[in-house]
């Protein structure tokens, strides 16, 4: 069985390296698929190697689907830029390989939050369905969090080891992400008719810090599990008064 990674770049100097030479000894082919970067993204993955394409975005979904298309093998490995296989997930990959086993395969992602590994809060094990038939499965959602969809007849099986998640080097840039997926998803929540009153943003807000930080023990993460309650909370405000701009709008 021949593998081939997709990744998915805008201005991923600080990361693209990192990704592709963590694949370099696990997969067959390792297409970039580049929304037009300014920074070093394609000269660094030019001297790596690997098949460089840009084009337009089209939306999470979209963009991800194409780069599938341009895959020649049977199986994908789909990765963001700012990640990277471990060790103990590429020997994984490396035996599935060798089994040729035609299933699904999901991973879990450890995220590393400005320099520490993320080991509660929610983050941790963030399953993800990374390892796929490139002819039977595709990428749906129209604005954000998109998710894969396969044959309900295949198995999703787990793979041991992590995928290494170099998310978020500053709060700033932290907070800064969040509020466009949070724009995002007023954005999908306005378009299927949803509301929200005056008080939602507040109480939505208090119960996500409470879940993240004591209930999904955020606290043994320390000060950046406080900061990650925090922002996920300052988001959700953010998220819930875009959708009533949206609503007052609209009318």
């Amino acid at each position: 069985m021949k593998i081939s990674a997709t990744i998915i770049t805008l201005n991923e100097e600080r990361n693209i390296e990192r990704c592709i030479r963590s694949l370099q000894s696990v997969v067959d082919e390792i297409i970039v698929l580049d929304s037009n970067s300014t920074d070093k993204t394609e000269e660094i993955c030019n001297r790596l190697g690997v098949r460089f394409i840009q084009r337009e975005w089209e939306g999470y979904s979209a963009t991800k689907n194409y780069a599938n298309s341009q895959a020649t093998h049977s199986y994908i490995l789909s990765m963001d830029a700012d990640e990277a296989l471990d060790k103990v997930l590429m020997a994984e990959i490396v035996k599935i390989k060798k089994l040729g086993s035609p299933q699904i395969y999901s991973v879990s992602r450890l995220t590393n939050y400005c320099g520490k590994w993320i080991k509660h809060s929610g983050w941790y094990p963030d399953i993800k369905v990374r390892l796929f038939p490139k002819d039977s499965c595709c990428w749906q959602g129209e604005y954000v969090h998109e998710e894969l969809s396969y044959p309900i007849d295949l198995d999703v099986i787990q793979l041991n080891g992590n995928l290494q998640h170099f998310s978020y080097y500053s709060f700033k840039g932290h907070r800064e992400r969040a509020d466009n997926y949070s724009r995002l998803t007023a954005l999908k929540m306005h378009k299927a008719g949803k509301k929200a009153s005056f008080l939602k943003p507040y109480l939505s807000a208090l119960v996500r810090f409470l879940s993240m930080y004591v209930f999904k023990l955020g606290f043994l993460d320390g000060k950046m599990g406080f900061k990650i309650a925090q922002i996920s909370a300052q988001s959700n405000i953010f998220k819930y008064q875009e959708l009533r701009r949206l609503n007052s709008e609209a009318h």
